[in-house]
């Protein structure tokens, strides 16, 4: 693998993504050759991520590129450096996420990102989870926190969610 190189070919499937969403290709599935689906595989990624980058970049122009890179970067230094290259077999799913409307420390929607922040660095997202979806960008807006910035302090802090929330309110 030639990490030196992992922007660039990251960005090419991305735009590939974004624009088999545009032409009106809906099946994550079809997206990628054999060889692509292993150069993702190797770097922590899966198709459904990058479907899920193309179609909100298509619908909302948002997270972008640069978001998508950023979070991907954090994730694929963690599935090489702690996981060791190791995919996961655990799957988090939205029937097991706090509710919408929960909070922790006065912090509403916080309960809900930290499992789902945790699963996107562990690349144990269900097909119908996204990190960094409209409501955890509406979440990073109003505390100012770019996403893989928590992904980050998700890494470093492990399972304390207490130190979470106050890295985040130190930081508004």
């Amino acid at each position: 693998m030639k990490h030196y190189e992992f922007t660039s070919g990251f960005k090419s499937l991305y735009e590939k993504a974004v624009g088999l969403y545009i032409k009106g290709s809906r099946d994550a599935s079809t997206y990628f050759t054999n060889e692509e689906l292993d150069w993702l595989s190797k770097n922590g990624i899966n198709q459904q991520h990058m479907y899920d980058y193309a179609e909100d970049h298509c619908k909302y122009q948002e997270p972008g590129f640069e978001q998508a890179l950023a979070i991907e970067l954090v994730r694929r230094d963690y599935f090489i450096n702690i996981q060791h290259g190791i995919a996961s077999t655990t799957i988090l799913k939205e029937t097991e996420l706090p509710a919408k409307t929960d909070s922790l420390q006065g912090i509403v929607w916080l309960p809900r990102l930290l499992p789902k922040a945790r699963a996107k660095l562990r690349g144990e997202l269900s097909s119908e989870l996204m990190f960094c979806c409209g409501g955890d960008r509406n979440f990073f807006k109003t505390h100012n926190i770019m996403p893989a910035e928590l992904l980050s302090v998700i890494w470093r802090t492990g399972s304390d969610d207490n130190a979470v929330a106050d890295w985040i309110k130190l930081r508004k």
